[in-house]
């Protein structure tokens, strides 16, 4: 009994040195200093770098809600394939022409052509710069925003544009547009040199560059059959409201990736407040953007209408893209309801121009993409009211111009528009052979 009791001591001895052993252990694995902000910046790359990919998630729900039943399959399929796209088209050429460091082609013009690269294994052999982040992790995020810039050409051009005929301007808008005209902000060039250019998130960059493909493509691919009939303009209601609705509470939420990873740092207090800043105003945008859409429609229309609700809290959101962090609360969300206000008007604006949207992209990403930048100069004194315009003005010209001969080549080489009889019939079973909703009744 005694030799029970000694060995029972013993063990529970040992058992209360373990902690301490345990200690001594991490203590030998904790990184020093020097490298916990270049760690713990990598670490938020990662996080809100996948908030953005499941954006692409909100664009397909999105899309498929607002679109008719017999193109929903397409939509998906449309959207799955850009992402996809997006992220070789990066790797190959992307990401270099945005972010050629000092191996410029044109000096702050057109970057490097390479393929992207990370570190060694380990970061064996290697001398990192612990002042930042790791490739892998900055070339994941920024590739989530390239592909965001697709999604929204998807959208717009909905219910008549053949598959393949977009895949190949997917191609060309993520591996040329999108990282030249990026590389002259974010990668140092020369609307950032010159023109003392602000865009923290994107509200140009991204959201009016897809903006900007998307008008030129419809202007050349023309309004659906029965939109615009005898001067009037035809409502063509979407399929399921349920998803739109679904589709835009993920946009939302990966908007705060969106915004909040663009601080660019986590590597101190600092920091980590700003980004909680971005994270307040950025939500507060999107309610400000959704309730003044909700009471606008109310008086111009008579009745609130879901879809000018969920686009005017996107467009509050690209509102708030450009300066995310210089607002208060207040003045947050007064950008974000003109944002909304600026929907629920431009909407039937293009539909007098007949310019034919499906899901209100233009709207949403191109308009209130202009007044977000333009925005800036109120919260943050830094901008001036000529950068903005003049960036404005160079990346629209650009990219619309751009967008607008690579839209005419396929048209002319391929033809970019499927066939009467395929729009009537939808373009599920046409281009792809199945239905997204096979054992529904036809609506």
């Amino acid at each position: 009994m005694k030799l029970t009791r000694i060995l029972g001591i013993a063990g529970l001895t040992a058992l209360a040195a373990l902690p301490a052993l345990s200690q001594e252990a991490a203590a030998d694995t904790t990184p020093p200093n020097d490298e916990i902000g270049y760690i713990f910046t990598t670490f938020m790359f990662l996080v809100t770098g996948f908030l953005v990919m499941w954006m692409a998630a909100g664009f397909s729900m999105l899309e498929a809600g607002l679109v008719r039943q017999k193109n929903v399959t397409m939509q998906l399929t449309k959207n799955v394939a850009l992402f996809a796209i997006a992220a070789i088209m990066y790797y190959v050429v992307g990401y270099n022409l945005m972010y050629p460091g000092d191996g410029w082609t044109i000096t702050n013009v057109l970057g490097a052509f390479s393929t992207a690269s990370m570190e060694p294994v380990g970061l064996a052999e290697t001398e990192t710069d612990l002042t930042y982040a790791s490739v892998g992790s900055d070339f994941f995020f920024q590739l989530m925003f390239c592909a965001t810039t697709a999604s929204i050409v998807s959208g717009t051009l909905a219910e008549r544009i053949k598959l393949w005929p977009f895949l190949i301007f997917t191609m060309v808008l993520t591996g040329l547009i999108y990282p030249i005209q990026a590389s002259w902000k974010w990668g140092g060039g020369f609307l950032d040199a010159n023109f003392g250019f602000l865009d923290f998130a994107g509200s140009t960059v991204v959201h009016s560059v897809g903006g900007w493909a998307a008008l030129a493509g419809a202007l050349i691919l023309g309004p659906r059959l029965g939109k615009y009939k005898d001067g009037r303009v035809n409502p063509i209601p979407g399929s399921n409201l349920a998803l739109a609705t679904l589709g835009t509470f993920i946009l939302w939420l990966g908007w705060f990736g969106f915004n909040g990873g663009s601080q660019l740092y986590m590597d101190t207090a600092g920091n980590v407040a700003d980004i909680s800043r971005i994270f307040a105003n950025t939500n507060t945008a999107a309610a400000g953007g959704a309730i003044a859409a909700l009471i606008v429609s109310q008086l111009r229309f008579g009745k609130p209408d879901l879809t000018m609700v969920l686009n005017g809290a996107l467009a509050g959101l690209v509102s708030i893209t450009a300066e995310p962090l210089t607002p208060s609360l207040g003045a947050a969300t007064l950008i974000g309801a003109v944002g909304g206000v600026l929907v629920v008007f431009t909407v039937p604006l293009l539909d007098k121009l007949r310019v034919d949207d499906v899901v209100g992209a233009i709207p949403v990403h191109l308009v209130c993409g202009i007044w977000g930048t333009l925005a800036v100069v109120l919260t943050n004194s830094d901008a001036t009211l000529y950068g903005q315009l003049m960036s404005i003005i160079i990346v629209g010209v650009f990219v619309f111009g751009v967008s607008a001969a690579v839209w005419m080549a396929l048209k002319a080489a391929l033809g970019i528009r499927v066939d009467e009889e395929t729009e009537i019939n939808g373009l599920d079973m046409a281009e792809l052979g199945m239905e997204a909703y096979p054992e529904f009744a036809k609506g």
